[in-house]
């Protein structure tokens, strides 16, 4: 009996060791993998802001309010990317007479926070158009979040992503753009979720532009060459922005 229950003992034991064992390292592979992203390229960042530029960090987010605005824009940031990467283009978009919120997502994960965008607008009223989007998974976790709030927006933006929502019976407006040397970005899945959007969505290839730079976080792994540089793509893509609200 005593020989059975040394047994039993050191069973229960080598099973809990095991355990504790498989949790630390399963714990340990999670916490390199959420430490290791993209960062801003604040050099970068700071040679493209405007001097004198103007915007407000609060409770997870960044908010550029130019005076007089009446169209707002909710922005996802990419996976894994730093949100502040985001911040030339929302201040693009913003000298365009747009407020900006740039949402910071817990681990850099748009998927981890997917109703990030709930309470914003009511904080600004005086907003009359609505328009939610983001980059890469941030574009996708945007269509889903809207997937369930249509008749709160007025349209999309999908930059270097696709939807998995189906959102073809609304009537958002809907802007996709991708860079022609965009080589992260699955293109099959890209073409396979077209169906998920509004037949009159709108679709806008940036020769020459790649993955990464929509935002300012160097080059992404993977992504192709691109032949413009980072300020030219963000360029063309507040024009393309900017038409879509007009």
């Amino acid at each position: 009996m005593k020989f059975l229950a040394d047994k039993r003992k050191r069973n229960i034991f080598i099973i809990t060791t095991s355990v504790v064992l498989a949790l630390a390292i399963i714990t340990g592979a999670c916490a390199i993998y959420l430490g290791d992203y993209y960062r801003a390229d604040h050099e970068a960042i700071s040679a493209f802001l405007e001097q004198g530029a103007t915007w407000k960090e609060e409770s997870g987010r960044i908010v550029l309010a130019p005076e007089g605005a009446t169209k707002g824009l909710i922005f996802y940031p990419g996976g894994k990317v730093e949100y502040t990467a985001y911040l030339p283009l929302m201040q693009a978009c913003a000298r365009e007479g747009i407020l900006c919120v740039l949402v910071e997502m817990p681990f850099n994960l748009a998927v981890l926070d997917v109703n990030a965008a709930d309470g914003i607008q009511e904080e600004y009223p005086e907003i009359e158009e609505w328009y939610i989007g983001g980059h890469s998974l941030g574009g996708s976790m945007a269509a889903s979040y809207v997937a369930d709030h249509t008749e709160e927006y007025e349209g999309l933006i999908l930059l270097g992503a696709y939807a998995t929502a189906d959102l073809s019976d609304t009537d958002l407006a809907v802007l996709s753009l991708f860079g022609s040397e965009d080589k992260v970005m699955n293109r099959e899945k890209y073409d396979r979720n077209k169906s998920n959007l509004p037949t009159d969505f709108i679709e806008f290839v940036i020769d020459g532009g790649c993955h990464a730079y929509f935002g300012m976080y160097g080059a992404q792994d993977g992504d192709g060459t691109p032949t413009i540089t980072n300020e030219e793509q963000i360029r063309i893509t507040v024009e393309n922005i900017v038409k879509l609200m007009e």
